[in-house]
């Protein structure tokens, strides 16, 4: 039998990561560390850019710039432990740093999920008051709205590890992933986890359900003002404008139910990992290019920047 310690008493974790494929860690590990330095460029590139361009002070991209540092925190959290482990011998972890990993890592993904539905709902007042946009998304409002979905993120986070930290764990255990997921850590109690279960099923389930009312009610309301509207070519511009948001929607709560509707059985353990990489590493580097590929303003900016990085090395 396991001894059962207290949670601040020497528990060390032990991750698998990806070490059953030992072929694979030096590749893997470029892979993701090249996926993780363009994410980095990618999104301070964006809210530099967003920064410099006084046509891009509008409350799309400046919830765009806060999408983007919370992509940015996000995988930082996850990548460094994630590259560490493909490279060295040491795959532990205390359970301080896991708690810590975690704590950041939840309120990330749930600021991201609300930092999308509050650019769903941007988009409604763009598209459908177009005349009171101005008035209706002002900065205080835009303000409060960024430092509501960091706080909510933050108080979810704090929430679920509060009943982390409720449980007993065992001195020494082996968790089949590469970072503190919940289930993961929670796999490696000794007590009874089933109320830390049912707290986690509930917040996650209230988190998707908000969001994507917000999202689905904001879309629905969005398309059926455009296709009242006479005018040749409303839709197909009203879609041009959503796209972006649409794809970075659809990748993100895609992915989420993916992985806690469809992944549960164990069989499926290494297609739970592949999942997280994507979400945790691909999309952050992936959103930056789905807004900024289609903007003129923000691609001008990005030449000018270039060009004059150019001429300043050739003075």
């Amino acid at each position: 039998m396991q001894h059962q310690v207290n949670q601040s008493t020497g528990v060390v974790f032990v991750f698998v990561g990806f070490s059953e494929y030992p072929n694979l860690q030096v590749p893997l590990f470029l892979i993701f560390l090249i996926i993780y330095t363009i994410t980095v460029l990618e999104n301070l590139g964006m809210i530099l850019v967003i920064r410099i361009n006084a046509k891009l002070h509008t409350p799309m991209y400046f919830f765009l710039s806060h999408l983007s540092i919370v992509d940015l925190c996000y995988t930082t959290v996850i990548a460094p432990k994630l590259l560490d482990l493909l490279i060295t011998e040491d795959r532990s972890m205390s359970l301080k740093g896991c708690i810590i990993q975690f704590y950041f890592g939840c309120a990330c993904v749930v600021t991201q999920n609300f930092m999308l539905a509050v650019m769903a709902y941007d988009r409604f007042v763009a598209i459908c008051n177009p005349l009171l946009y101005t008035v209706a998304m002002s900065q205080k409002l835009c303000a409060l709205l960024v430092t509501g979905t960091y706080l909510w993120g933050g108080l979810c986070a704090t929430t679920l590890t509060y009943f982390l930290l409720a449980l007993s764990y065992c001195r020494s255990s082996i968790i089949n992933h590469f970072c503190c997921e919940y289930s993961a850590i929670i796999s490696a109690a000794c007590s009874d986890s089933s109320i830390s279960q049912i707290a986690c099923l509930l917040i996650c389930m209230f988190n998707e359900i908000c969001s994507l009312l917000i999202i689905i009610v904001s879309y629905v309301v969005i398309f059926t003002t455009v296709i009242k509207i006479p005018t040749k070519g409303a839709l197909q511009k009203a879609l041009s404008t959503c796209a972006p948001h649409l794809t970075a929607i659809s990748f993100c709560h895609g992915i989420i139910l993916l992985l806690y509707c469809v992944l549960k059985s164990k069989s499926s353990l290494l297609l739970v990992k592949i999942v997280t990489v994507f979400y945790s590493m691909v999309i952050p580097m992936l959103n930056p290019l789905i807004y900024s590929l289609r903007n003129k303003d923000v691609k001008e900016t990005v030449r000018k920047l270039i060009h004059m990085k150019i001429l300043s090395q050739s003075l």
